[in-house]
């Protein structure tokens, strides 16, 4: 059983070498989301007067269409209300956050998992909110403030329309693993626990900007339009970077789990190749949390691939992690 250490990250063996460009991209399943960037001043304006339309899915779960003048257009967030919403009308409850990764969307969760059923009876608000084709939920260069609708916009809704209470977490996959670390990084105290499954957590390790490119260039979206040239720019990659941040998460409770995906994989090659190219940057980052004395709580596992198979036992994993700062039960 593999095991998982807290305080300081553990060090596996047999680091696997980087995938290349080619095999990112095909790697890469496409959704295609045309007109992602150049909204005019008008759309702007519009997006940020219109009011959200929402669409119920089920007796706790909608979908809200929510204008955002951080994007230029109004943009989903799929919510999952507490069982006790209609019947405690006084009663403010802790928000979940849960992002997607690349080439995927809002649905994801819901798709993929069962936190519907999951969280029945546990009194609290998922919220899992859209972050785009590439799921990199950042203030990109050349486009839209994804960061801002994350931490600004979809927050003020959820305290003025779904009272939603200040404690809050969140947990992501892939490049939505990303944005828990990121977010929590460079927002600190605003959340109280963070959770990345397989996440793009050092992004200036060798190799990973030409991945995130990649991960751009997959959605037809324009080259350098993310942070820009990652040496030209550096200090703007720093800046959106988990570890170089990494200071930022002092305080707020911690998991990371990686595989080292071909390194004792199955043969199932493209997950598992994309998985290998992440597994340096998860442990550099979480070295450096272990140098600055920041707590942590890792899982890194032989072979694995990235896939909802291993993420949705990462999230199992840290639940009891994440239940503990949100105050409910485990």
């Amino acid at each position: 059983m593999p095991d998982r250490t807290t305080a300081v990250s553990r060090r596996s063996t047999g680091v696997p070498t980087g995938v290349s460009r080619r095999a990112v991209t095909r790697a890469a399943a496409a959704t295609g989301l045309a007109a992602l960037f150049g909204a005019t001043a008008t759309g702007t304006a519009r997006a940020a007067t219109a009011a959200p339309v929402v669409t119920q899915l089920g007796p706790r779960t909608l979908d809200v269409s929510l204008p955002s003048a951080a994007l230029g257009r109004s943009a989903p967030v799929r919510l999952v209300l507490p069982s006790s919403f209609a019947t405690q009308p006084d009663r403010t409850y802790p928000v979940l956050y849960l992002l997607h990764g690349a080439h995927d969307d809002y649905t994801s969760w819901t798709r993929e998992t069962d936190i519907v059923a999951f969280t029945e009876g546990r009194e609290l608000i998922v919220a899992m909110p859209d972050a785009g084709p590439t799921g990199i939920p950042t203030a990109w260069r050349d486009g839209p403030d994804y960061e801002a609708f994350q931490l600004t916009e979809v927050p003020a809704l959820l305290t003025r329309d779904y009272r939603a209470s200040a404690v809050r977490v969140l947990a992501g996959v892939s490049t939505g693993g990303y944005g828990a670390m990121a977010h929590a990084a460079r927002h600190p105290g605003t959340f109280a626990a963070a959770a990345s499954y397989s996440g793009i957590l050092d992004t200036t390790a060798p190799g990973v900007p030409s991945l995130m490119n990649a991960i751009v260039a997959r959605e037809n979206l324009a080259p350098l339009s993310l942070w820009g040239n990652p040496i030209l720019n550096l200090l703007t990659w720093r800046d959106f970077n988990p570890r170089a941040r990494a200071e930022g998460l002092r305080g707020t409770a911690l998991y990371v789990s990686s595989g080292s995906g071909v390194v004792g994989g199955t043969g199932d090659w493209l997950p598992e190749a994309l998985e290998s190219a992440l597994w340096p940057s998860a442990h550099a980052f979480t070295d450096t949390l272990a140098v600055l004395r920041v707590p942590v709580t890792t899982h890194y596992y032989a072979g694995g691939g990235h896939s909802w198979a291993y993420w949705k036992r990462e999230f199992s994993a840290s639940w009891p992690m994440l239940a503990g700062a949100l105050g409910v039960p485990a």
